[in-house]
């Protein structure tokens, strides 16, 4: 059994179905950074990559189209219901570089140094044994290849996470302390933590900078839709998943409430920080 099992079947679950069938607003929350994140890391015409999480392929489409036809681009996911949405995608756009597949990037059989790129956009932080995992990732990335990730920093600076679970602190029913190292959103927080999975996994030349976007949730008069996305991913999602049904009813009108308050002529936007990871083999 993959120690991932827990993570294949959260990812696989009703809980995650929105990722699925809602991949359009994932677009607009996280686009812009996207966009920011591929011109910085620059894939280049002729390379072969591969996309970690790929999720429903949009970071898979935009990066063959960078890599173009003499390139080629893999993606990974556990998730089922979002590769079959990739696919779909990508046979619509009719691109011939491109696959997406169902697998754990973890013990996937890739071939040895096969990619001249690794990327991933917010999935390397679900790993349950990350440095297993890239040890193995890193027997497949060329000598001369490269890695480039965008995990986010902690949850506190996070706002876009914070800022909704502190106005629903009087509801939620009260939290463990985390731990650091558990698999999640905010597995990849702390810099040193990133430097030591990736250094004891064979990778050289760590780098770590930071980037502090702004998350647009939701469009002008759309409080209610910021609320429920918010209550699809993220932290309060997973709290709230927990709560009996008679107290969950209550956090949609209180966190409609609070993005009303943040709505500026733009729609709502609040602010997010991450790391953009980056490592020679």
């Amino acid at each position: 059994m993959s120690a991932n099992a827990s993570q294949i079947d959260y990812w696989n679950s009703d809980a995650t179905r929105w990722w699925s069938e809602r991949h359009e607003s994932i677009d607009r929350m996280f686009g812009a950074i996207t966009e920011q994140v591929l011109e910085m890391i620059a894939p280049q015409t002729g390379e072969r990559v591969l996309d970690i999480g790929c999720a429903t392929g949009t970071t898979v489409l935009a990066i063959a189209e960078r890599v173009g036809a003499d390139g080629h681009v893999l993606g990974i996911d556990i998730a089922e219901r979002s590769v079959a949405r990739a696919k779909d995608r990508i046979a619509a756009a009719g691109v011939g570089n491109a696959e997406a597949i169902v697998a754990d990037a973890s013990v996937h059989d890739f071939p040895p140094r096969a990619f001249d790129l690794m990327f991933s956009r917010f999935g390397v932080m679900f790993f349950v044994d990350p440095a297993a995992t890239f040890a193995h990732l890193h027997r497949s990335l060329a000598s001369d290849g490269r890695f480039a990730a965008m995990a986010f920093r902690s949850r506190q600076e996070n706002v876009w996470a914070a800022g909704p679970a502190a106005a629903l602190r009087d509801i939620l029913p009260a939290e463990p302390p985390p731990d650091p190292e558990a698999p999640g959103q905010f597995a990849w927080a702390s810099e040193e933590r990133v430097r030591r999975i990736l250094g004891n996994a064979g990778f050289r030349d760590v780098t770590l900078t930071k980037l502090d976007p702004v998350f647009r949730l939701a469009e002008p008069g759309d409080a209610a839709g910021a609320a429920e996305r918010l209550l699809t991913i993220g932290p309060v999602a997973r709290i709230a998943r927990e709560m009996p049904p008679e107290r969950r009813s209550a956090l949609l009108p209180r966190l409609e409430a609070y993005f009303r308050e943040k709505e500026g002529p733009d729609g709502i936007a609040l602010p997010g920080a991450i790391w953009l990871v980056r490592a020679r083999p």
